[in-house]
């Protein structure tokens, strides 16, 4: 029967051999450029990890900023606590589009907040651009699927790229260097419960 003293021994073993693996992982990833973050699927969280990263690069001191589709003139709380600490943001403000109902309205807000999405993407002094809930407005075909490739292709050598939202392109998840799906597996909301304030908006 195995000690305590040789359950610690096997236990120093495995991790070792646990960090060696990870030491060596670490060593051979030497390239260096901006990312191309995709976060997709049905489950909550995808716009909060969105935002989650806009605040660690914020926090070590690159520059950020967000461009929210499909959201309205509502207030946010993510917007309210990192447009103080100088994160441009660019809104929609059309809501849902199953609230507008106007298909020429809202491709007109999407065109109009592309315009500005295209010039962050060009802008070598923005370390991080976050755009929000994106794959919808390619669902819908708001925007045209090539000049959105595009743009996140030839954006500068060093800038970090973050899409959000449902069901996204393949040809995004494709360019992409990372892509999460969130997976839904229950959701207060099903169940009845109010979205709350500071956790769900």
């Amino acid at each position: 029967m195995a000690t305590s003293n040789d359950k610690a021994q096997q236990h120093q073993q495995r991790m070792q051999r646990t960090k060696e693996k990870v030491d060596a992982k670490i060593d051979s990833a030497q390239q260096e450029k901006g990312l191309f973050i995709v976060i997709t699927g049905n489950g909550k969280g995808k716009s909060t990890s969105g935002f989650g990263t806009v605040a660690r690069a914020v926090g070590h001191g690159l520059n950020a900023a967000v461009v929210q589709y499909i959201k309205g003139s509502w207030a946010c709380g993510e917007r309210e606590l990192l447009a103080n600490a100088g994160v441009e943001f660019h809104v929609m403000g059309t809501g849902f589009t199953w609230n507008t109902q106007d298909k020429t309205s809202d491709i007109a807000a999407a065109s109009k907040v592309w315009q500005e999405s295209k010039r962050l993407l060009n802008d070598p002094h923005i370390d991080l651009v976050l755009l929000d809930e994106l794959t919808y407005m390619l669902t819908y075909k708001y925007l045209d699927l090539d000049e959105v490739v595009e743009a996140i292709r030839n954006r500068p050598k060093m800038q970090h790229v973050i899409v959000t939202g449902r069901a996204c392109h393949r040809a995004l998840t494709d360019l992409a260097d990372t892509v999460s799906e969130v997976r839904s597996v229950k959701h207060a909301f099903d169940a009845g419960v109010k979205a709350q304030k500071g956790i769900d908006w």
